[in-house]
């Protein structure tokens, strides 16, 4: 096995992609000013803590966990990595899913309500998801239509 990531055919796409601002969350955030909700984007609430977007006013912390990145139980891999960046790749996504665990335990602590919301959720109906948020509750993976 290589020492570092072997740059592979597969591997192109995957370079460039955004972190922030992604296509669930800026649906989410029309949904969300739609019903008239104000928030922040990105606000640091804590040191490895930076949440997609907040409401101060309610106390809430919303993460937009991108399917694939946060391994949806739907949506997420469902077969073992190959290729030579194999065991890279299930330590990349076992620390993303510590790193959420982390972050939404350092809101919590700090008297935050953490929502963490499936891209495939926002995507299939964002209107919902932004009734979720106001409403502070949680909702499971959706298939997306």
């Amino acid at each position: 096995m290589a020492d570092g990531w072997v740059s592979t055919s597969k591997s192109t796409h995957l370079r460039g992609r955004k972190k922030v601002s992604t296509e669930p969350e800026v649906l989410l955030r029309k949904a969300l000013h739609a019903a008239g909700a104000r928030f922040r984007l990105h606000r640091r609430i804590a040191p490895g803590c930076t949440p997609d977007l907040v409401l101060p006013r309610h106390g809430v912390a919303v993460f937009v966990d991108g399917d694939y990145w946060h391994s949806c139980p739907l949506h997420g891999r469902k077969t073992p990595f190959t290729g030579p960046n194999a065991d890279l790749w299930e330590q990349k996504m076992h620390r993303n899913r510590e790193r959420d665990a982390r972050s939404t335990a350092l809101a919590e602590e700090r008297g935050w309500t953490v929502l963490r919301l499936w891209e495939c959720t926002v995507r299939a109906d964002p209107s919902l998801a932004a009734t979720a948020v106001l409403e502070q509750r949680s909702l499971p993976p959706l298939a997306v239509t």
